[in-house]
């Protein structure tokens, strides 16, 4: 990463901008706030928009590995940011090498794909989303910043091919005049989330959460969507010759650290659940749940309740410092979590009673 400081305060207009994964929860929030902005925005993803039909926005549906698509995705193009990823988090023996070929097809050749084929359309800025689990290998990490190095501990596809092009897109910064970063959310959330809750509401509904996992005193950061969304505009408008975001990463979250399960409890309570209050040792539910994955692959037993990897976000400190983001991009956080969670409890709520429903009807 580039240790010269850059300008802080020159920044650029956008332009035109193409979101990859525009069909995503991510994606399809960040192109109506670009819409609502004023921009023309093209919306790449294999998977259909959710979203109305707007004279601004442009929809291309194909695949990132596909080098003739991303050509025509870039084409008239002035800032890339890209959200489109694999992101299901498996690892260790449960990973078939098909399944780590598309991965890798998909996170890193899609990315080279888009830079390759944004330089030669004269794309002048990407941004890239990468993942705090980048620098995450295991350890407590309270306050982190962007000088830790890389993990080389990967227990999951995500986070390699994470590493590996975010690495790629950092490396790239400057050549043939394209600009580029890197934001670093944490767990995301809000209205549309069809990944973080909807987990916990899985354990729930099947009557698994019993007990909680680890100290009450661990604590994680989470990115709600609308916060990560401000991180992204500015750090494309902060991609300028001379500015502070050329070549850097940038942790964005809200500021918040929270432990996971006192995050949850106002959801669940708002669903109508009782929330357990005894807690069970982090470390000792790792250890029964890796036991349980090789039986599993070995012998052919039920899968954990749990992936090994998910537990140590429950016992570990795992929060990181927006300090950089602050001084570089003028990033704070938008909405605290309880404004975010008053906003998006209505979504959640509706969210498990319709699992629930599905649960029951099977």
């Amino acid at each position: 990463m580039l240790a010269r400081m850059g300008d802080a305060s020159l920044t650029t207009e956008l332009g035109s901008v193409l979101v990859t994964g525009g069909a995503g929860f991510v994606g399809a929030n960040l192109v109506s706030t670009l819409l609502e902005r004023g921009h023309r925005v093209r919306s790449f993803d294999r998977a259909p928009s959710p979203l109305p039909a707007h004279p601004k926005l442009e929809v291309l549906q194909g695949d990132i590995t596909d080098e003739a698509v991303c050509a025509k995705a870039v084409d008239g193009i002035d800032t890339i940011i890209h959200t489109a990823a694999v992101i299901d988090l498996m690892g260790g023996a449960s990973v078939t090498e098909e399944y780590r070929q598309r991965s890798f097809s998909v996170n890193l050749g899609g990315t080279e794909n888009l830079v390759y084929a944004g330089r030669k359309a004269g794309v002048k800025r990407f941004v890239y989303t990468a993942s705090n689990s980048v620098v995450m290998g295991g350890q407590n990490i309270a306050g982190g910043d962007e000088t830790m190095p890389y993990t080389t501990r990967f227990n999951d596809l995500y986070t390699e091919t994470k590493v590996a092009a975010e690495q790629f897109v950092l490396g790239q910064n400057g050549v043939e005049g394209m600009l580029t970063c890197a934001i670093r959310p944490s767990g995301i959330w809000g209205t549309g989330d069809q990944t973080m809750f909807r987990r916990l509401f899985e354990s729930v509904i099947d009557g698994h959460v019993k007990v909680l996992v680890g100290r009450k005193s661990a604590l994680l950061d989470n990115s709600y969507v609308h916060n990560l969304i401000h991180g992204f505009i500015l750090a494309g408008e902060h991609l300028v010759p001379g500015g502070s975001a050329p070549g850097q990463a940038y942790f964005i979250n809200d500021a918040e650290p929270v432990n996971m399960f006192e995050f949850a409890r106002p959801v669940v309570e708002a669903c109508g659940e009782k929330w357990p209050r005894m807690r069970v040792s982090g470390r000792l539910v790792r250890w029964i749940m890796t036991l349980w994955q090789r039986l599993h692959f070995q012998f052919g037993f039920p899968e954990p309740l749990l992936e090994p990897l998910a537990i140590e976000r429950l016992y570990l400190d795992n929060y990181f410092s927006i300090a950089k983001a602050r001084r570089d991009l003028n990033y704070e956080p938008l909405f605290t979590t309880e404004q975010a969670l008053a906003e998006c409890l209505p979504y959640y709520v509706d969210l498990f009673h319709q699992m629930k429903k599905e649960a029951q009807a099977k």
